[in-house]
């Protein structure tokens, strides 16, 4: 099983701008910071990406997404609604573009602590980081046919594990360190056209996938996170695969009650998806399959809803294929307990990009 496990603290990068210690962590132990990357200030990536999903049954669902990045010599600022209703599934993107923002967003260098804040005269987004809480305060105006949208939500992080990954490219200076947190029960509300979303810390989650690093040029992932309220217990997951050489452990992971339990190697099965850099071909909705090569994560993924978005500036290209749905089958936890997943909301995602 490709699973190093780093259990000490220490830099994430060498005096070379290497990575100190592949691998994977159940907590941020790793300390990035930036100026210890040796590769040019263009070429670091650098984002905070939150959604929230409610899920109210066949015809009362919905997520939205919010995004701050700096990807050196583009950044994407955005916010996404989708409903998630199977009668009448429908989504909106709204992205402010920035060129060369190359650090002046000043992310943070810790998930759990500061702000990350993007403000012009169109968007202004704020992510507040404490002890216990995060904060996702939004207002974008003419977010939608001159309409504007308004979001606050608060998101509670309890002492729990999370999925962090530091992952090396076969390049030199390149490297992935990412985190991503499930569970956190979501409360507050969004208001877009006479419409008030709401979310109940009852019944919903929101997700966080925090990254920072310097890729190659050219890549195609696939990822799949979902949250739900199975049987009395906080049942999550996150899968995916594309982001550099996972010879020393995958991101592969089972959420049961703020417990992680490793996965190995998953394999997202989309029909038609002969090739890897084809992103047309491949039926996005129709039924999925994702199996684990030893079992443990056996699912059916019946598509609702394909949130697709395609950027073509020859030097930056961005296909993406962000596949929502539901979610069927069995997990099965390390000490061997089956958890049975019925029609579990979540998504799965197919992405190319060269930038």
């Amino acid at each position: 099983m490709r699973s190093h496990e780093i259990v000490t603290s220490h830099n994430l990068l060498n005096e070379a701008g290497e990575l100190t210690e592949p691998g994977w962590s159940k907590s941020q132990l790793l300390k990035y910071r930036r100026s210890d990357i040796k590769a040019p200030a263009f070429r670091i990536k650098e984002w905070d990406y939150y959604m929230v999903v409610h899920d109210g049954g066949e015809d009362d669902s919905y997520a939205v997404c919010f995004t701050i990045s700096d990807d050196g010599y583009v950044g994407l600022q955005s916010i996404s609604l989708l409903n998630l209703s199977k009668s009448d599934p429908w989504e909106h993107t709204e992205t402010v573009l920035n060129v060369m923002p190359m650090g002046k967003l000043h992310l943070p260098e810790n998930s759990s602590e500061g702000d990350t804040y993007y403000r012009d005269k169109r968007l202004h987004m704020r992510f507040r980081a404490s002890e216990g809480m995060r904060k996702i305060d939004a207002k974008y105006r003419d977010f939608y046919e001159g309409k504007p949208l308004e979001a606050h939500i608060r998101l509670k992080q309890p002492d729990m594990d999370t999925m962090v990954i530091a992952t090396p490219w076969d390049k030199k200076h390149c490297f992935y360190y990412n985190q991503k947190i499930n569970t956190m029960k979501a409360s507050g509300r969004i208001i877009f056209d006479g419409k008030i979303y709401t979310f109940n810390e009852e019944t919903d989650y929101g997700t966080l996938d925090w990254g920072r690093g310097v890729w190659s040029y050219d890549n195609t992932w696939y990822w799949g996170s979902g949250n739900a309220h199975i049987n009395g217990h906080d049942v999550g997951f996150n899968i995916g695969y594309g982001f550099g050489n996972t010879s020393t452990a995958t991101e592969n992971v089972i959420f049961y009650d703020g417990v992680a339990h490793k996965l190995d190697d998953v394999t997202i099965n989309i029909p038609n998806d002969v090739d890897l850099y084809d992103m047309d071909s491949p039926d996005y909705m129709k039924p999925w399959t994702i199996t684990e090569s030893s079992g443990r994560f056996e699912m059916e993924f019946t598509p609702i809803l394909d949130r697709s978005a395609k950027m073509d500036f020859k030097l930056i290209i961005s296909d993406q294929h962000q596949v929502f749905g539901r979610m069927s089958g069995k997990l099965i936890l390390d000490d061997g307990t089956i958890v049975d997943v019925n029609d579990m909301l979540c998504f799965i995602e197919k992405v190319h990009n060269k930038y």
